[in-house]
């Protein structure tokens, strides 16, 4: 049984730390009784390129990706520090296994990490690593890439940390949290199927799940849990967390199996 630390999380608004929501209420008591890692690559669906890339600075700073939110969202930094010596070691080993990667050794965080992070690990003490979604790699290829991963934080006694969407279609969102519309809850329940059976095959056909082409008219906010059920190579991934935001905006979160004893994790 695989001991490696996989979390997937649905970053929903940016405004999420800012408002009362039963999500940000869940985040804050899990980063709680969480123990910290002794570093975190983080997958962002704000981080997109064509072939992947590994952020390497080493004080990475903050940046406000979206307009129109209070300014007390803007005022807000996330001063967590970076590893660029691991960053690279990591470029080499994927490179090493025949994946092509780059380091960006300027990358910020996006709200996709600080905005959860905050929450989660509001003291910015776990280092980060920035993981972008490779959005020229086919599903096969993207499974691949995330299997490496996994095995690269197990081995380095990290936490693997995907932050996206499970559904996002932002044109048919509700003004108010209620409940979601049915093709928002089957496509959720879908999700978590296949995570807790680790199904790798329907993650690579993920396109031809029920509703999945209008849940995500666009993958990036997909990418994340895909590469999250890839890391952990047929191992479950079991729901710590469901809640919707504006209706259909599921707010799932999922964790290896040691995560959802958080009391019970060693870490290194």
């Amino acid at each position: 049984m695989t001991t490696r630390q996989v979390l997937y999380l649905s970053h929903g608004s940016p405004d999420l730390s800012l408002v009362d929501h039963p999500a940000r209420t869940f985040l804050r008591e899990f980063g709680e009784r969480l123990p910290k890692p002794r570093g975190a690559l983080v997958i962002s669906a704000h981080f997109e390129t064509p072939g992947l890339v590994v952020g390497g600075a080493s004080h990475p700073r903050t940046w406000h990706d979206f307009h129109g939110f209070p300014d007390a969202l803007y005022r807000m930094h996330y001063p967590a520090r970076g590893l660029p010596e691991m960053a690279k070691s990591l470029v080499n080993e994927l490179n090493d296994d025949g994946i092509d990667t780059r380091l960006d050794p300027e990358r910020v965080l996006d709200h996709g990490i600080w905005s959860p992070l905050s929450l989660l690990w509001p003291q910015a003490d776990v280092p980060l690593i920035p993981i972008s979604v490779p959005m020229q790699a086919g599903a096969a290829a993207q499974l691949k890439i995330a299997a490496s991963l996994g095995r690269w934080t197990e081995q380095n006694a990290f936490m693997l940390i995907g932050s996206g969407a499970a559904t996002h279609n932002l044109g048919d969102r509700h003004f108010i949290h209620d409940a979601p519309d049915a093709w928002a809850r089957r496509f959720h329940d879908w999700i978590i199927d296949v995570a807790a059976r680790g199904d790798l095959d329907a993650m690579k056909d993920w396109q031809q799940a029920p509703n999945a082409r209008y849940a995500h008219p666009t993958p990036e906010h997909f990418l994340p849990l895909l590469m999250c059920v890839g890391a952990m190579e047929g191992q479950p991934l079991r729901t710590l967390h469901e809640s919707f935001m504006f209706g259909n905006l599921s707010m799932l979160a999922l964790g290896s199996e040691d995560l959802t004893r958080p009391r019970d994790i060693a870490v290194a």
